[in-house]
């Protein structure tokens, strides 16, 4: 196997410079307020209804998504590529889950089921990041990665009550992501622009919960937009690689 190239290189100090991070900074603690959320409503028997319901979005992107690249109708250029797309629809599948079942009954015992389909969702995306930018071993090397240290934050949240790595998961993985996308790219890939701007949504909204739901006069919560803005990602890779407007794109370019 040749030997690491710069980019993989920087590339893995950065992930063991995170990994520093969430054993070295001073442990956090999750806010007992967590839990409450603005919209407690009952719908149909379902109780908190329009922020499980709204988990729906996940389902229904995560299938989309599989489905296009089952069809054969993304331009995937690498394995690597492909694998980490097909876990990131995957993670919206088992978010869609993990997150319906916390919300019936918010608790930290059902939230682990919660982070962590967020964690494989994350990790797809890092791993399409990677393998996009940096090399197909660097793809599957983040990818993989990513799913052991994301599934170990959060059971280290479950099991001893500190956050830390598990923020250090997140903020650290944005900024990391940043940075991966400094680099040129290797082929299509996702429109990253759009899935950014999806993720800062999903994290206004989250943070203005009661915010929105008073400025709706009660309609709707920014929890429950929160669900929406966060599955738009999946149309930020299916659109950008869709078969036929790669196809169109490279024929007026001459391609």
């Amino acid at each position: 196997m040749p030997g690491l190239s710069t980019l993989e290189l920087r590339l893995l100090v950065a992930v063991a410079g995170l990994g520093l991070c969430a054993l070295m900074l001073p442990p956090l603690t999750q806010d007992p307020a967590y839990h409450r959320f603005a919209d407690a409503r009952t719908l149909l028997g379902i109780p908190n209804g329009l922020d499980v319901v709204s988990n729906l979005g996940f389902l229904v992107a995560g299938l989309y998504g599989l489905y296009r690249v089952a069809s054969g109708r993304l331009v995937l250029f690498s394995a690597a590529l492909k694998t980490s797309v097909v876990v990131t629809f995957l993670g919206f599948v088992v978010t869609a889950i993990g997150s319906a079942w916390y919300h019936l009954a918010p608790a930290d015992a059902v939230l682990v089921g919660d982070r962590l389909g967020m964690i494989v969702a994350f990790a797809g995306v890092l791993g399409m990041a990677a393998a996009q930018r940096i090399s197909a071993r660097a793809g599957l090397a983040m990818l993989g990665a990513s799913l052991a240290l994301g599934a170990c934050s959060v059971m280290v949240w479950s099991s001893l009550g500190t956050l830390t790595p598990y923020v250090v998961m997140q903020f650290g993985g944005i900024a990391l992501l940043l940075g991966l996308l400094t680099a040129p790219a290797l082929g299509p890939g996702p429109s990253w622009r759009w899935l950014l701007a999806a993720y800062v949504a999903a994290k206004v909204f989250e943070g203005a919960d009661a915010f929105v739901w008073n400025l709706t006069s009660q309609v709707v919560s920014g929890h429950t937009l929160k669900h929406l803005a966060a599955a738009l990602p999946v149309l930020a890779v299916t659109l950008a690689l869709d078969v036929r407007r790669r196809a169109a794109e490279s024929h007026v370019t001459g391609g």
